[in-house]
Order: structure tokens, then sequence, then C-alpha cells
């Protein structure tokens, strides 16, 4: 239950001599170590704060000085008394925070200055170790509070005195205590419209009676069951939070109310109606035991019947997710024509039923992922089923098929999540005379769908035009292993459209890379993470993307001219890690360096290899740029400049042969060849 708390604003500030910060009529002391209230404020000002200090004793004089106050904060300071005359200059206090303090220590003393405060609206006392007895000694006198906050402290019973005379109070925070049991505590609070019990130890709420609360949070807590009182009185309540606790049966909620969101996620609840022993719903029972003070009495409610005398007309919001649902029972959804937003994901469900008279006409958001679920079943009429359905997640199931013409029935469907379901798409009809096809799911002429999920389907070289006819926007086909085998002529139908597509762990190798990507000028994003790709696909310097993900593949260099392509002159995102690059080829990093608008996402963690090292790409040693500049020296210089002192020695050896031995060897020319010569 949060509760706010105003620090004021203004245009216009300057600073005090004691180091504060004035803002108009607001003084922010916050975190200045003060030992003490600053004496030398402007008199006028309206609000105090004093956040994050060492603050101990708030005495009598402390806020004497500033009579118009009406909101002052101290929390998280070193607060352990307050002395008696400390707000009788400050009478006209609205908020007053105390929040992460050590008040229990002088808690009557205490409570004896909270008396001087007749207008006060707000306390915040969380996070002072407060017990039960404390905190109604500290209330005594506050019958003017509208909110109030004592979370985060040792309170574990409430009884009918903690709250004595709190008449006009309108938001309660309990939250974060050791609360295991209350009796009659609030029934003095006539006001009483939010109520927040969240992170306690409440076994389970009985009778509960409190028809003026609108918002009731009691998550995070160990409640088994939740009956509301057999009245017919109209319950104001619209928020119940009950989720994380240990429900194992669905709540026992008020006959009339304004119920709008009900929250039931993490628990233990089930339907008992087909229970082997049951011969029927009247069989269908609970006992539970009910103690109150001396007196036990045992209440007999039928798991069901209940239910049906609730009015839930107005509920919207219903999360029953990660649970041990495996059924609805009849006539469940019937109860709910409002609803909106359904969450039943994480459960047990093996079928999910939608009923005749389109009880969920007003549904929005359908969540039936990781259930056991393997069929659908519709008893609607052709005109229309889930007619306002905008998001339908069916992910992680056992589907193979679902009813013909399902979404095109939707009318208004957006977004439908099939991941991790054994699922084909239907191809254009199958000429006459040929065996039916296999089953399938039909996604063609649905002109609303703009995103679709098919992640860890076990697609396989899918027929003609699966997506004819529906103007697909965001598409994921990650983790289907043969679904890029063959032709991929059947994506061509999304060349207009496709903006995003997911083409992760898909077994795509730089030698079956032959499908043409120039027609795809929407694509803005690409996934193309986690296969096997060893060269830079060419098709990508045409496309217009401001998001590529190369993660998880075999490349050891991009072309050094990527940023002079079209996709170089739009990319703004760009994920490039885990590839085994050559740190001798790493031009196109410094390239991509030097781009503003380009931002690498995973730049701290993209690497590359030298000999045996990984060496992280963003810190190459010296030693290794100049020796990387050795091996990618041309080598036809290389060599030459290698045999070039060579060939200088063997001329040099001759010349000096060639000279020692010239007599004897013209000698031996002219004897040989019998020609005089004048010397």
């Amino acid at each position: 239950l949060a509760t706010g708390w105003g620090n004021g604003a203004g245009a216009a500030w300057a600073s005090s001599p004691g180091g504060c910060r004035l803002v108009q009529s607001t003084a922010t002391c916050n975190g200045r170590w003060l030992k003490s209230v600053p004496r030398n404020l402007q008199d006028e000002i309206e609000e105090l704060l004093l956040d994050n200090n060492t603050i101990q004793v708030l005495g009598n004089a402390s806020v004497l000085a500033y009579q118009k106050l009406r909101y002052l904060s101290l929390s998280k300071n070193r607060l352990e008394l307050i002395e008696p005359g400390a707000f009788l200059g400050s009478q006209g206090l609205h908020v007053l925070s105390l929040a992460d303090n050590l008040l229990f220590t002088n808690y009557s003393v205490t409570a004896a200055a909270f008396s001087a405060l007749p207008a006060l609206r707000k306390l915040d006392l969380a996070g002072n170790c407060l017990s039960e007895d404390m905190v109604s000694v500290l209330l005594w006198n506050l019958s003017s509070l509208e909110s109030l906050s004592v979370a985060r402290n040792i309170i574990m019973r409430l009884d009918s005195s903690t709250f004595t005379n709190l008449t006009q109070l309108l938001e309660l925070n309990l939250e974060k205590n050791y609360i295991f049991e209350i009796d009659q505590a609030f029934e003095g609070l006539q006001k009483l419209q939010r109520l927040n019990m969240a992170y306690n130890y409440i076994p389970c709420i009985a009778e509960f009676d409190l028809t003026q609360l609108r918002v009731l949070n009691i998550s995070n807590n160990a409640i088994e069951w939740f009956l509301a009182i057999e009245s017919d009185d109209l319950f104001e309540l619209e928020v119940l939070d009950l989720s994380h606790n240990q429900l194992l049966f669905f709540p026992v909620l008020p006959r009339q109310s304004k119920l709008r969101s009900l929250l039931l996620k993490d628990n233990e609840m089930s339907f008992y109606q087909h229970l082997a022993n049951a011969t029927s719903l009247a069989n269908v029972t609970v006992q539970f035991l009910v103690t109150d003070g001396n007196s036990t009495n045992i209440t007999t409610v039928s798991l069901w019947d209940e239910i049906c005398y609730s009015n839930l007309s107005t509920l919207r919001v219903l999360d029953m997710s990660q649970n041990q649902v495996w059924y609805l029972p009849e006539d469940f959804l019937v109860k709910m024509p409002s609803l909106t937003h359904l969450k039943l994901n994480q459960n047990c469900m093996e079928m999910f039923h939608l009923p005749k008279g389109n009880p969920l006409a007003m549904l929005t958001d359908l969540d039936l992922s990781q259930n056991h679920i393997s069929e659908l079943q519709v008893d609607q009429p052709a005109e229309g089923v889930l007619t306002n359905l905008q998001l339908f997640n069916l992910s992680t199931n056992r589907l193979t098929v679902l009813p013909a013409r399902f979404f095109t029935l939707t009318r208004k469907i957006t977004t439908v999540d099939l991941s991790h379901n054994q699922v084909d798409l239907c191809p254009l009809q199958a000429v006459a005379g040929k065996v039916e096809n296999p089953p399938c799911v039909d996604i063609r002429g649905i002109t609303t769908l703009t995103h679709l999920s098919l992640a860890g389907c076990g697609l396989q070289r899918l027929g003609s035009h699966p997506f004819q006819g529906t103007p697909l926007k965001h598409l994921d086909l990650s983790d289907n292993q043969e679904v890029l085998s063959g032709s991929l002529g059947w994506l061509q139908d999304l060349n207009l459209t496709l903006q995003v597509l997911s083409l992760r762990n898909t077994s795509l190798s730089s030698t079956v890379v032959d499908i043409d990507f120039s027609s795809f000028q929407s694509l803005m994003c690409l996934d193309l993470s986690g296969n096997f790709l060893t060269t830079f696909p060419a098709f990508l310097g045409i496309l217009k993307l401001h998001t590529l993900d190369l993660r998880d593949n075999c490349l050891p260099a991009l072309p050094q001219d990527v940023i002079w392509t079209p996709l170089g002159r739009t990319l703004h995102e760009v994920y490039l890690s885990r590839n085994p690059y050559n740190c001798c080829l790493m031009g196109w990093w410094d390239s991509l360096q030097q781009v503003e608008r380009l931002h690498v996402h995973d730049g701290q963690e993209v690497t590359c290899r030298y000999d045996a090292r990984t060496v992280s790409a963003r810190a190459l040693p010296e030693h290794i740029i100049q020796d990387c500049r050795w091996r990618t020296t041309d080598l036809a210089l290389l060599y030459l400049v290698l045999a070039l002192p060579t060939c200088l020695t063997l001329l040099v050896a001759f010349a000096i042969i060639f000279l020692t031995f010239k007599q004897k060897l013209l000698k031996m020319v002219k004897s040989r060849c019998g020609l005089s010569s004048p010397y």
C-alpha cells in the first residue's frame, strides 16, 4: 500500500547558512550529517526535509520557530526521543515521516509529543522496531490521521486496542511485520479504504466483513483459505491481492462487491469438483474449524456453491497463474462477463473449453502458457469467438492443432504466441483428390495479426504461402532446426510488412544462405544468433536494418567496408560477441567504433583469438597489433625483402671470383678459340 509524501517544489532556490537548500517554502537538509534541527532557517518555511542525518533527539525548541510547518520528514536518522513539547508550535503539521529510526526506546514520551498534533493527516512510523503495544500507545491521541504506515516493525498480533480512535483513517500499511493473528482489529476503522498486510505470516482470513474497504493487499503471507462473511451487503472491494500465499481453494468472495482485480498468483489452488469420491456437486464440501477465544465453530462450505453466489460481473482482471489448476468448473467463466485479462499460465490444464454464449466477449488478454493443453475446445457460433481478444499466449503446451478458422473469428487479434508446441502451419488448400493434410494451424488471412511467435515448434519445410493475407510485422522462428531447409519462398508473402525477424538457432550456415532479402525493405531487426555462419552473409549489405544480432556464430571477421553499405548507414544497434574473430583481422572493429550512432551492446564481451589466447577486442595489446601487421604484410614484398640480400651476396661473390681469375680466364679462352688479341 503505497503512501506518497510530497516535498514541494519551486523555481528559485538558495542556500541557508546551515547548508540547507531553500526552494520557496521548502527547506531540504538531507544527508548533511546534522545532529540537530537547524535554527537559522526562514520562519516562513512550510516543508522541512531532514532525512539521512544523525539527529537523536527532537527537543522542545527544535522546530518551535517554524510555526507554519505543514510537512516534516526525519526518516533515516537515529531518532530515539521526541520531547513532549516538540510540536507545541507546529499544531498545523499535516505530514510527519519518522521512518527508519529508533523510536522504540522512548515510545511513551514520544506519544505525549504526538498529542499536540490535532491536524496530522499522514504519519510514517515504518522501520522503528515497534511492537503492537508500542503502536497502540503512540497512536492513542491521533484521531485525525488519514494515512498511517507502520511497515517493517515487529508487530505480531492485532486486536481491537491497536488502532483505537483512528476513526478518520483511510490508508493503513502493515507490510513486512510478523503478524500471525488478527482479532477484530479493524472494526473501528469505518472509513478505511486501502489496507496493505503483505509480507506477514497470516494463516487465514475468516469472516471477512470490511464492507467499506476498496483495496486489500494480503500477498506474500501463509494464507490457506479466504472466507468472506455470508451477507448480501454490498462490499466496496475493488482490488484483492492474495498472490504468493498457500491457498488450497478458490477464495469465498463476498456475494455482492465491486471487485475488478483478483490476483491469486503463486498459490496451491485447484478445483475439486471432479474428485472420484464425489457423486455430485452437492457432495463436494470442506469443513473449516474457526476458533474465537474459547469458542470453536465448524463451518461446512461447498467448494463451488459459494462462488456461484458471488457476483463477479464487474471483475476485469483475474490472475490464477502458478497454481495447480487442471480444469475450470462448468460456468466458471460465465460469471465474469466483464473480464478483460485472464492469466492461467503455469498450471496443470490439459484442455481449455470456451463455452457457448461467448462469455469472454470482453477479453483482450488471455495467457494459457506453460500448461499441458493438447486441445482447445470452442462451442461458439461461426460468427465470432473471443471477438475482442488481442493477445493470446499458448506457448509451451502440447498443441498440434487449433479449431478451424479460430484466429480469423477473433477479429481483433494482434499477438499470438504458439512457441514450443509441435504445430505446423497450413499451406494453401491441397489439390482435390490428394490425401488429407496432417493437423496444422491456419495463420492465413488474419488481417489484424502483426506479432507471431513460432519458436521451438519443430517446423520443417513449410508449404506454400502459409502467411498469405496476414500482414505480420514481428515473426519469431527461432529454435527450429530445419525451418530453413529447402526453398524459402514461403517467407516472400511478408516482404512488404515484416519488420522484426528472428532466425536464432535455426542451423543457418554460410553454404545455405540463398534467400533473396532484397525485397524486405521494411525489415528493421534481424536475429541470426546461434547459427553456423562462417562468412558475413552478402544479403545483409543491402538491408536497411536498425538492429542486427550475430552472436554465437563462427565468424572470423566482418567486411572492412561494412559501414559504407546500406546496412552500415542505417544500423543503430548490433550484437557481436561469442564469435571466433581473428585478432589480425579486426580492422572492421575499428571502423565500427568510429560510427557515433552505432551502439555495440555487448562490446565488452567481444573477443578475438591470437594464437591460443583469447583477447578482448577493446583492449588489444600493442605487441599483438605490431605482430599482426607483420603477419598481414604483402607476401610478395616480404619475399623481395628476404631475397634481395641473397642476390647481392651472390653478385659480389661473382665479381670477386671474376676479378681474381681474370688473366687465366682470358688466356684459356684465347687458347681455346685460336684468336690473337693485342695486349
